[in-house]
This record gives structure tokens, C-alpha cells and sequence, in this order.
């Protein structure tokens, strides 16, 4: 009885962090869109305006997929913890892992090891 229920809260909560990631995403690529059309139609730097949309839509979608993995492997975790739903969620998390660390890499233009211009080393 008590198991069940925790298993239910637990399936509850991983569909509303789920839930969260895919809203972050949206709203995120809405307003990013917004935005860049509002930047674009005023006649500025368009090139500017482009790498801005590419930067933020990308950071929207790297916040949402980092919500989408918690819920993964919360529902791998504690409601349905399988061998077969364990090597699911290996392959998930390495998937959206490259597409994070590319994203990172199209945001930064830089490897995340790299130091930004201009950054000290701390000793």
C-alpha cells in the first residue's frame, strides 16, 4: 500500500518536471521568437539579432532538456526501476548529454574546457 503510493507521487512528480521542461522549451522558443522578430523588424544589426535568437533559443532548450532528464530518471528510479528501463534511460541521458554539450558548443563558441577571452587561470 505504502509503496504504491510513494511509486504514484513519484510518477506525479516526474510528469510535472516533465511537464515543466517541455513549458521551458516552448515559452523559451516563443519568446526568443518574439524577440528576435521584435530586434529584426527595427531595422538593426540583423546578424546580431540571429546569433542573439540562436543563443537564447538554445539556452531555453538546454534548461528544458535538463528538466526532461530529471524526469527520466526519476520514473527510471523509482517507478519503473527494470534492467530494460535502466538501459533506456543510459541511452536517453547520452543522447540528450551530446545534444546539450553541442548545444553548449553552438551557444559558447568555444569547448566548455576552453577559457572565455580575457579569463584569468585561479591559482
Amino acid at each position: 500500500m505504502l509503496e504504491a503510493t510513494a511509486t504514484q507521487i513519484a510518477h506525479i512528480i516526474a510528469k510535472i518536471v516533465e511537464l515543466s521542461g517541455i513549458g521551458i522549451i516552448a515559452i523559451g522558443a516563443f519568446g526568443t521568437l518574439v524577440i528576435f522578430l521584435m530586434a529584426f523588424t527595427r531595422g538593426g544589426d540583423r546578424d546580431e539579432a540571429i546569433a542573439n535568437f540562436r543563443s537564447s533559443l538554445g539556452r531555453a532548450i538546454l534548461l528544458g532538456l535538463e528538466f526532461l532528464v530529471a524526469a527520466d530518471i526519476i520514473n527510471t528510479v523509482a517507478v519503473t526501476p527494470t534492467l530494460l528501463s535502466v538501459a533506456v534511460l543510459a541511452g536517453i541521458v547520452i543522447i540528450r548529454t551530446f545534444l546539450s554539450f553541442s548545444l553548449e558548443v553552438e551557444i559558447e563558441g568555444r569547448w566548455p574546457w576552453q577559457r572565455r577571452k580575457g579569463e584569468q587561470r585561479q591559482v
